[in-house]
């Protein structure tokens, strides 16, 4: 019996002391602010998303030289969700429930973004989303700082339509829920500026896809009527440079048919020989060409860090860095990492953009932005040929599809919404 009291009062012992280790654990996770990052690094995004989780490192060790937030230094959470959609509600679980993070910076695609959504609400957490996207949403637990519908692909159309004389359209993109919401609202505003049914080609193709022999030829025929046609790309991935090599084998050049996308930037253009491209298009809100004090520190600075002078910078990374700042100021505004709290302390926010402005969050939690156009060149960079004279407010729902031209979002009271249907003054009872 007295070998039993000894081994209980051991394992009493042990039990204190594995507690105080666990409480010990506790305080030391407590004095640091987690950041999830969650992004691809492997799959078929992997060649964009990538640079997007090394974007949000540089920042953490950029805010951690300047003392951290409220004197905790941040600390990096990075996960692979590994280009597999359904792995992104398990990965952000993961960071939200298990790792305990503050906030996330992460997805590229919208069908990723869609995939953590639910759990981000279940979990009450907070995603910093900085790819442009098709709109039709507005979630309280997301801030989409990358562009949307308004901000990039209807000023693009509005480009080739009254600056280059297109009159007959493809829209290409991958088949998933961003190319396909897109181009539902470029059809129908195609449409309401008179462009007939029989002049509009629409082709999806899978992530990853390879053989663009047939597709090309079929925009090439498309192309060749006398009407000035212009190709909407929406194609994402690593399927973008067997595109683009496909529109040079087959002769297609820039005075042909012109091509603008919405997924090419400049990472993915240093991966292949850019001299058939030169002359196609690209809309953005921001290229690393853009002169100004602010993007020339920020490229000097991703170069150092990164370790290499041939890297180089991209809208997505700019929409990251975007986000970040703002995400500081909104936590040291409202003095807690604590998501609600921080989420109203966002609304109103402003920081420098990289070209030269300022970027503001909005109430429907969508950014300001300008509208650049640019032109590819041999280099690889891109030459802006038109941009907005001032920002534009990001607009989560489209007003050219009958389904949502009376929704607004507005997460500011009375409102408190992000479905808000001014017509009948009821919110859908979600968060998107």
């Amino acid at each position: 019996m007295k070998t039993k009291n000894i081994s209980l009062k051991r394992l009493a012992q042990a039990g204190i002391a594995a507690g105080a280790i666990s409480y010990s654990g506790l305080v030391m996770a407590a004095d640091t602010i987690k950041v999830g990052v969650l992004h691809s690094l492997s799959g078929t995004m992997a060649i964009s998303e990538t640079t997007l989780k090394d974007t949000v490192l540089m920042m953490i060790e950029k805010q951690n030289k300047k003392g951290g937030i409220l004197g905790k230094k941040l600390e990096a959470v990075v996960v692979d969700p590994a280009s597999n959609w359904p792995l992104f509600a398990e990965k952000t679980r993961e960071l939200l429930a298990k790792d305990k993070v503050d906030v996330i910076f992460g997805c590229w695609t919208s069908v990723s973004r869609k995939s953590a959504l639910p759990v981000l609400e279940e979990l009450n957490g907070l995603l910093f989303y900085p790819v442009q996207y098709e709109g039709e949403e507005s979630s309280k637990n997301v801030f989409y700082t990358g562009a949307a519908p308004n901000q990039q692909a209807i000023p693009a159309v509005d480009y080739l339509m009254n600056d280059i004389g297109a009159t007959r359209w493809v829209l290409a993109g991958t088949d998933y829920v961003y190319p396909r919401t897109t181009n539902k609202i470029l059809e129908a505003y195609l449409k309401a500026k008179g462009v007939k049914d029989e002049d509009i080609m629409i082709s999806y193709t899978p992530f990853g896809h390879s053989d663009w022999q047939g597709i090309v030829s079929d925009i090439k025929t498309f192309g060749s009527t006398g009407k000035k046609t212009a190709v909407v790309s929406t194609v994402n991935g690593d399927a973008n440079i067997p595109f683009y090599k496909e529109l040079g084998n087959q002769g297609i050049s820039a005075e042909d048919i012109p091509v603008i996308a919405f997924s090419v930037g400049e990472e993915e253009l240093s991966g292949f020989d850019t001299a058939p491209l030169v002359g196609h298009l690209a809309a953005w809100n921001y290229f690393q060409s853009v002169e100004s004090e602010e993007n020339d520190t920020f490229i000097a600075e991703w170069k150092k860090y990164i370790g290499d002078d041939k890297r180089v910078t991209n809208d997505p990374m700019e929409a990251t860095y975007i986000g970040f700042e703002m995400w500081v100021k909104a936590v040291e505004k409202a003095g807690t990492t604590e998501v609600d709290a921080v989420e109203q302390a966002m609304i109103g926010i402003a920081v420098p953009n990289l070209t030269g402005g300022t970027a503001v969050m909005n109430a429907n939690h969508h950014l300001s932005k300008p509208v650049l156009i640019g032109e590819i060149q041999d280099n690889g960079q891109f030459e802006v040929v038109w941009e907005t004279p001032d920002t534009v407010i990001g607009d989560a729902w489209s007003n050219f599809l009958p389904s949502s031209q009376n929704l607004i979002s507005d997460w500011t009271a009375p409102v408190n919404c992000g479905n808000f249907d001014v017509k009948t003054a009821k919110c859908s009872g979600q968060n998107f």
